[in-house]
């Protein structure tokens, strides 16, 4: 399967989720590579960390910029799993892998400026429909607030259930410094020591993979 992380807004925690889903899919066994579209390269020197150390299942990491499609398609006959993660911006790289993609999950913190976008990437996603017409949006809150009295990311999935192009996970991401530590270590929460982050991530591989990783 191709999965896509993108959206319009940066800074949401796309190359967190991404390299955490591959690392999960690596532990598990599959075939998987992560294809790194964003000129920041936080995916690319996350593998980069990773692949340095001995004992961790290794993830394959392709680095590629303007049209992905081609390349995208291509790998996908080659891996069993493949994640592309798009940079946070209205691109080309974006544009193109909504079209290589199955699914496409957009995540976005519970705040008013990543709200408004997602607006735009309804419109994206209803023009890539037309020429992938079996593509799955969906939204995912991230960076959410862990503190049970902040309510932001309930009020945001008010709003974000109303999108017509898009399904909203019933995941959420929280803000918690293990995904901060571990980008750093290359290594993926489910290998670090929370119970709560390797519990998101867990829950969101199961909601995407099912039994069919």
């Amino acid at each position: 399967m191709i999965l896509l992380l993108g959206g319009e807004k940066g800074g949401t925690g796309k190359s967190t989720v991404a390299v955490n889903l591959a690392v999960w899919l690596a532990k598990e066994g599959a075939d998987v590579v992560l294809v790194d579209t964003d000129l920041q390269r936080t995916a690319s020197h996350f593998i980069d960390r990773r692949n340095q150390i001995a004992d961790l299942p290794k993830v394959h990491c392709s680095e590629k910029h303007g049209s992905v499609f081609d390349t995208v398609r291509d790998l996908a006959k080659r891996y069993e799993q493949v994640i592309v993660d798009a940079g946070g911006r209205d691109s080309e790289e974006l544009r193109t892998a909504m079209v290589a993609a199955q699914m496409i999950y957009c995540p976005l913190k519970a705040s008013q400026p990543d709200i408004e976008t997602s607006m735009h990437m309804n419109e994206l996603v209803k023009l890539a429909r037309g020429l992938n017409p079996s593509l799955e949006a969906k939204l995912l809150i991230s960076m959410g607030p862990t503190n049970p009295v902040i309510h932001e990311a309930a009020e945001a999935r008010e709003i974000l259930v109303d999108l017509p192009e898009f399904e909203l996970s019933p995941v959420t991401i929280g803000d918690r410094k293990v995904y901060r530590d571990s980008m750093i270590e290359g290594r993926g929460v489910v290998e670090m020591n929370n119970d709560k982050a390797k519990a998101e991530i867990e829950a969101l591989a199961a909601e995407i993979y099912g039994g069919n990783r």
